[in-house]
């Protein structure tokens, strides 16, 4: 089976440390069919497909657009600002120079943007842009960067000019990578929604789901959560991530089906 942990990996050795105690606990409660070892996949959709997926954690946006077979374990609530008990929202990023503007004033600029299937830096701003867009426009350029990481970059190398970034993420990197926030400010949120789903395979069963939920609960109030700011772990049904979808159908309604793709990083 096969276990990994990839969207808030800023320090990996934080995240296979909290996988080393998670994978003991599910031993002791009985799952002994454990990976040994962290997966690190490279594509991650089909990664997430698998059979033989025990657990990992993808993005609200492909768990409602592209993942219907997996099963929800349920999700962790996060110690960052902008999380709003186990929601989370992300934050509008710009330069310094550009403090005090707001998202109106961004028009017919340069955004940046992880990637498509993002609900964090894609579908959520893509909702928020959409009443001020025009003719289905709001952008005049944007950038596909692979990551937030990546996107924070461009602003700061003035290859872009704003980008919406999980607030999660930022905290990490303002506490392990600070400098990729220098010369960066907030100047507006997005709408929070329900935050990044841990999933398993359909093929996992309801004795292995339960005992995943329970070691689930026990770890987040363990001091190897700490580093990667867990705070609590809950279980929703897949009808709470249904805001995401409505954000997507609010934005084609007003003739924004995409951010005016013209360059990829």
């Amino acid at each position: 089976m096969l276990m990994s942990l990839p969207m808030y990996a800023i320090s990996p050795p934080d995240v296979e440390a909290f996988a080393s105690v998670l994978r003991d606990k599910l031993r002791r409660l009985g799952l002994h069919d454990t990976p040994d070892s962290l997966s690190w996949p490279q594509t991650l959709l089909a990664h997430w497909q698998r059979p033989d997926l025990l657990l990992s954690q993808t993005c609200g946006f492909p768990l409602v657009e592209s993942l219907p077979q997996v099963q929800l374990v349920g999700l962790f609530s996060y110690r960052a600002p902008g999380c709003d008990g186990f929601r989370y929202r992300s934050f509008l990023v710009v330069r310094e120079e550009d403090k005090g503007r707001y998202l109106a004033d961004f028009r017919h600029r340069r955004l940046a943007f992880n990637s498509t299937d993002s609900q964090s830096g894609y579908n959520s701003l893509r909702a928020l842009v959409a009443p001020l867009a025009d003719a289905g426009r709001f952008f005049s350029e944007a950038s596909a960067t692979g990551s937030h990481r990546e996107s924070l970059h461009f602003i700061q190398q003035s290859k872009a000019d704003i980008a919406a970034v999980d607030c999660v993420t930022m905290e990490l990197l303002k506490r392990a990578e600070p400098e990729t926030l220098t010369g960066l400010v907030v100047i507006g949120q997005t709408a929070a929604v329900p935050g990044l789903p841990l999933i398993t395979s359909a093929q996992t069963s309801p004795e292995q789901l339960a005992i995943l939920r329970q070691a689930l609960h026990e770890i987040a109030h363990e001091p190897v959560s700490e580093p990667l700011l867990i705070e609590e772990f809950t279980e929703v049904p897949r009808l709470a991530y249904g805001v995401i979808a409505l954000m997507k159908e609010i934005a084609q309604s007003f003739g924004v089906s995409e951010l005016t793709l013209q360059k990829t990083a």
